[in-house]
């Protein structure tokens, strides 16, 4: 089994005595690359800055390689933690070049020519080594900021919300650029982002933090397949929560038809519950009676994502092959193909929606 790399034990921490990070723990293997994930204000940086050592715990413990970094009344300083951190703005010194940024941290390394040359190499910036920040793409700086913190050979690498300043297609081509080169080094990372696509493409495993208190650490396909709470369930990946009442351990009755799960679930039969279904529950099947009306389409590419209204007015989603078009308004034959289905103790409204890409993105016409 890998070693433990980093180890986070009922961890809490904030600003200026105001708690934002409660009871957090969780372990990182090496060479494995984690991810803290949620919305703005969740405690993801405040936690990574406690990691670095740049805020003081109030309780719990950060072990680094099994040694304690922080804990009530102790903090070893950072730079004497082994760690490396790549900042959103990349904090380049605009008066040194690429490579003396990159052998900023090894100045009196006595191989430091060696490693900086093969830094450049890794990181695909051999020919500009002498050119300075302002010269460089956004792109290429933060390939600079990643050499750069890799130059000491940390223990532990930290990235906090590094491709953020970046537009679409390259920060989606850098961050599967960037995993390539920490396994390629065996680097361990935490990287901390608020878009769950750019973790799932880079991390091993995931957590999902809500108002400053982890829902769950686990692989990102647990995460979509296996949610622990209903937030985890809405913040990740797409869907909708219906209705429906448990009439066996493994059995739902809902609008859509009784739904048979692959397990018992812990609830006592006759329990209200909420069930969670994907885009790729929902399939097209003409012959089948029951129908939905398509009020909301957005192409993808390959595939379509179509919001359809139920006859008692509930909503779900599916996804169709692109080349497969169907207008806004047509009445579709649909089936729930959902062996597995994600059920918890009903909440709230009858339909909860886990996400809503369509509200971001309408096409007109659109009935919602």
């Amino acid at each position: 089994m890998s070693q433990i790399v980093l180890e986070l034990n009922h961890l809490s921490c904030g600003y200026d005595s105001h708690p934002i990070v409660q009871d957090l723990s969780l372990h990182l293997r090496a060479g494995d690359i984690g991810c803290l994930l949620g919305p703005s204000g969740c405690g993801k940086t405040t936690t990574l800055r406690s990691i670095a050592g740049f805020e003081p715990v109030t309780a719990g413990e950060i072990r680094l390689q099994g040694e304690v970094m922080s804990s009530p009344g102790q903090r070893v300083p950072p730079e004497q933690r082994r760690i490396g951190m790549v900042f959103q703005d990349y904090a380049l010194f605009p008066h040194l070049t690429v490579a003396e940024n990159i052998a900023f941290g090894i100045s009196k390394h006595p191989e430091r020519r060696r490693i900086v040359s093969e830094l450049l190499e890794l990181v695909n910036l051999d020919r500009l080594g002498k050119r300075y920040p302002h010269e460089l793409s956004g792109g290429q700086q933060q390939r600079v900021a990643l050499a750069r913190a890799l130059a000491p050979e940390p223990a532990l690498l930290l990235l906090d919300e590094p491709f953020s300043n970046l537009d679409g297609d390259l920060r989606r081509r850098l961050s599967a650029e960037v995993r390539d080169i920490l396994k390629t080094r065996g680097i361990s990372a935490l990287l901390v982002t608020h878009d769950q696509n750019e973790a799932f493409a880079v991390c091993d495993q995931v957590g999902v933090l809500r108002d400053g208190r982890l829902q769950q650490w686990d692989t990102p396909f647990n995460l979509y397949h296996e949610p622990a709470t209903p937030f985890v369930a809405s913040f990740i990946g797409q869907g909708y929560f219906i209705r429906g009442q448990l009439l066996t351990p493994d059995t739902v009755q809902t609008e859509l038809g009784v739904l048979r799960g692959d397990r018992a679930y812990q609830l006592p039969p006759g329990s209200a519950v909420d069930v969670l279904l994907r885009p790729d529950d929902i399939v097209g099947q003409a012959s089948s009676p029951l129908t939905a009306t398509i009020t909301g389409k957005v192409f993808l590419g390959a595939t379509t994502l179509y919001r359809l209204q139920l006859p008692t007015g509930s909503t779900v989603e599916t996804l169709f092959p692109s080349h497969d078009d169907h207008p806004l308004g047509e009445v579709l034959g649909i089936s729930v193909a959902a062996d597995h289905l994600v059920i918890f103790p009903a909440q709230g409204s009858v339909n909860v929606s886990a996400q809503l890409p369509l509200e971001q993105m309408l096409e007109e016409g659109d009935s919602d």
